[in-house]
């Protein structure tokens, strides 16, 4: 075990350096190569910058799977989004990840969980669950950037993920670049963001930001907590 762990971090680190300043492309296609076929993923919120990502991969591969984690606690305008930006980009593969109404039954009768522990939220609706979806993957993509800050301010176009490999495709990207992914495609806003919300995730944890604010701001407001668990 340890051999192949030593072997993993030994590829993570040549990936690393291949890929420092890489762009998009360029990453989902070394994601592509690295992955045995069919055992890549894209993990999306299909939140208010997420098109851009898929649109790149529909442009390679209309058929990796799109893991979407459906928490129960989403806004209805983000089940349209997500069906709406499918079916235009040709998308055959979005799958619903949701937690097991056992464990929700256990943790969570009341619905109040994100209210006293939000970590422990978010442990039950999306780690658990997306863990159990990846388990039968390579590696999978997501659409994480250092210029949202804190956390993922450096992170590398590949990390390490327990067995898999995570590529993250936009870790060099700049705003302006997403948005001329979207103007260039035509891509159709998150309808929240013109009501104020620059990052959309569960209803109880997602607000609308300021003038001036970042739009990770706008998630867990109030709170020391920036992320949900799942890039750890």
């Amino acid at each position: 075990m340890m051999a192949a762990l030593e072997m993993q971090r030994s590829a993570v680190r040549i990936l690393e350096r291949r890929l420092q300043g890489a762009s998009p492309q360029e990453i989902i296609g070394e994601a592509i190569v690295s992955s045995r076929p069919g055992k890549l993923a894209v993990v999306s919120s299909f939140g208010t910058e997420s098109a851009a990502l898929l649109a790149l991969v529909a442009d390679i591969d209309k058929s990796i799977p799109v893991l979407f984690l459906n928490t129960g606690w989403l806004f209805e305008e983000t089940l349209r989004y997500r069906d709406q930006i499918a079916s235009l980009l040709g998308l055959t593969d979005v799958r619903s990840v949701t937690p097991s109404a056992e464990a929700l039954a256990l943790a969570d009768p009341d619905r109040d969980l994100w209210f006293s522990n939000p970590d422990a939220c978010c442990e039950l609706r999306k780690v658990k669950p997306l863990a159990r979806s990846l388990d039968q993957f390579d590696g999978w993509l997501n659409g994480r950037k250092r210029y949202q800050g804190n956390e993922r301010s450096n992170i590398d176009a590949v990390e390490a993920d327990g067995e898999r490999l995570k590529f993250n495709p936009f870790a060099f990207t700049g705003k302006d670049e997403i948005e001329r992914i979207f103007a260039e495609r035509g891509l159709p806003r998150h309808p929240l963001e013109a009501k104020g919300f620059k990052s959309v995730g569960c209803m109880a944890c997602t607000s609308r930001t300021e003038a001036g604010e970042s739009g990770r701001e706008g998630r867990w407001r109030g709170r020391s907590k920036t992320e949900c668990g799942i890039h750890r």
